[in-house]
């Protein structure tokens, strides 16, 4: 049995994921800290304490082999494909154990040239499209994992 887990501070796809746990009968986390609040009906809202990756570290607490993520962070797609999860970017890509490596190494390289005064272009507006998907992937998932009849822990 599995569950959904959110890092909900700044996700855009809060809505579609719930509105599917809802749908396959899996529960939906959003963790968020104090600093962002969140009460969605058809979920489970759990805050934390405002501090540095505070929700990050509640999450792969939580987690469990086979849960789905959803994040946009690569250190919490990390630490969460290493318990055995299945992990979801925002924008309907997977992390997988293939390619978490090169996000990562892309994410220190991008962090060293801002230190040494450069700039990234920063995300492109949200599209419908990344919405669509998002939920054909999170959907996809669920059929493949959700056994009929089963969802509830």
């Amino acid at each position: 049995m599995i569950q959904i887990l959110i890092d909900a501070d700044g996700c855009p796809v809060v809505n579609e994921s719930i509105a599917l746990g809802k749908k396959y009968h899996v529960p939906v986390f959003l963790i968020t800290d104090t600093s962002h609040r969140f009460e969605r009906e058809g979920a489970q809202t759990i805050t934390v304490e405002k501090g540095s990756d505070s929700a990050d570290f509640k999450l792969v607490n939580l987690v469990c082999r086979g849960d789905i993520v959803v994040t946009q962070d690569y250190g919490l797609a990390a630490m969460a494909l290493s318990k055995g999860a299945y992990v979801l970017n925002q924008n309907g890509s997977q992390y997988t154990e293939e390619n978490i490596d090169g996000l990562l190494m892309s994410r220190h390289i991008g962090k060293k040239l801002r230190r040494a005064g450069g700039h990234i272009k920063g995300p492109s507006k949200r599209t419908k499209e990344q919405d669509l998907r998002f939920q054909q992937m999170l959907e996809n998932l669920l059929k493949d994992k959700v056994p009929k009849g089963e969802g509830q822990r």
